[in-house]
């Protein structure tokens, strides 16, 4: 609606965009019409004047030529008849040619008024096909624009009706239930949009809900998903949170950060995404699907209308991960192992240190023992050898040793082996 003020009585009424549109159409057909009629009676004013000016300039010129052959007339009238009479066809022969002139003067001031109409209606005709093109421009934008109000109008109406309906089911439906039935529902919704989809874009993956209570606390939902050789690709712990308008406390989301992190892990989940319609006035929360990993690691919070879009995005994400976390393994794994074998390698120098000490001072100790058996079989050597020699005596003096030597000096000896050889024979 446009608000119009009137210029004689000074008030306000207001008109629709079709009246006004019409208003301003008729205003400006008005003064293309008076300018045109002003344009028009300023040529024609314009032509009057020029013919005016000529005509004041050729009695001008005509007059001052009279003038001046009638003072040259009264001065040749003193002289004789023939001059003057001379004189007089002369005048009269230039009087014919004034006239001549002025005959020509009157042509020439015919053509050019010719030309000067002739100028302005071209410019007429050029002023009036410019209104009928502004004309049909004009008709032409508004033919648009009343379209588009239109059209404008129309969406605009259909949404406020969409909204209209929208708001009277969501009144109806909160009113009719709980508190704690309006979550359970949304956790229901939740469900079964994932119901939908489970057996043809989430084969490999779990949802369920979450019973274990033995932290103290549990979330809602717990999604998990794997890969072909059983190797997770991406967990999410979910939690739904819905409160009615009639609720005389208002909760916030970031009241339930918390406890969506301590469940998160607990269950060892890598991502924890609050699925809410608390602060619906929020425009925060109502753009989409929002990161708070500022306040708590890998943590989103998104309407119910994302739902599955959050779980394809970080499972799309996690899977382009997948490669580079397998890359990353193996090099772990091959620093492990360069790790194990520098351990292997270290404990076996401790070991080898360990048992060449052992062994060089057991073998320091066997050296020792052997000198010392070196030393004592060298004093037995020496004792086996001084034995020998005193051995080698005693053979010698063995050898030496006969009956005669014995019974030499021993008669009762000598007369005993006597008898015994007097026996033998």
């Amino acid at each position: 609606m446009n608000e119009i003020i009137c210029p004689n009585c000074k008030k306000a009424f207001k008109v629709d965009e079709a009246g006004f549109a019409d208003i301003l159409k008729q205003v400006r057909d008005h003064q293309f019409e008076e300018e045109l009629q002003k344009r028009l009676q300023l040529a024609e004013t314009e032509k009057v004047n020029a013919v005016k000016l000529v005509e004041a300039q050729l009695r001008s010129v005509l007059q001052d030529g009279l003038s001046k052959k009638d003072y040259e007339i009264n001065e040749l009238k003193a002289k004789s008849q023939n001059e003057l009479a001379a004189l007089a066809a002369q005048k009269q022969t230039e009087i014919s040619d004034m006239r001549a002139k002025i005959e020509n003067a009157e042509v020439v001031k015919k053509l050019s008024v010719t030309e000067a109409v002739k100028e302005i209606e071209k410019e007429r005709d050029q002023l009036v096909n410019s209104l009928r093109n502004k004309e049909m421009q004009q008709q032409l934008l508004e033919k648009s624009l009343n379209e588009k109000f239109s059209a404008e109008l129309k969406t605009k109406d259909d949404i406020i009706k969409l909204r209209e309906e929208e708001i009277v089911l969501r009144k109806d439906m909160k009113l009719k239930l709980s508190t704690k039935m309006i979550g359970e529902t949304l956790e229901q919704h939740c469900e079964a949009e994932f119901n939908k989809l489970r057996a043809t874009g989430f084969q490999n993956a779990y949802f369920e809900k979450d019973n274990n209570a033995s932290g103290g606390s549990k979330g809602d939902f717990i999604y998990r998903e794997t890969d072909g050789a059983g190797n997770e690709v991406i967990s999410i712990m979910f939690e739904m949170k819905n409160e009615g308008d009639e609720t005389a406390t208002k909760k916030k989301n970031e009241d339930f950060f918390r406890e969506l992190d301590k469940d998160r892990t607990e269950k060892k989940c890598e991502y924890g995404v609050l699925v809410s319609l608390l602060e619906v006035e929020s425009e925060l929360y109502n753009v989409g699907i929002v990161d708070v990993s500022y306040k708590y690691e890998k943590m989103y919070v998104v309407r119910p209308q994302y739902f599955i879009p959050i779980i394809t995005l970080l499972r799309n994400a996690a899977l382009n991960s997948m490669k580079y976390k397998a890359e990353l393994n193996l090099i772990r794994n091959q620093n492990i192992d360069i790790t194990n074998f520098e351990d292997d390698i270290n404990t076996f120098k401790e070991g080898f240190a360990k048992n060449y000490d052992l062994a060089s001072r057991k073998f320091k100790t066997a050296i020792l023992e052997i000198e010392k058996t070196i030393d004592h079989l060298q004093k037995t050597k020496d004792a086996l050898l001084s034995s020998e020699n005193n051995l080698r005596l005693a053979n010698n003096k063995a050898d030496d040793l006969t009956i005669k030597k014995l019974t030499r000096g021993n008669p009762t000896m000598s007369a005993k082996f006597d008898n015994l050889s007097n026996t033998l024979e």
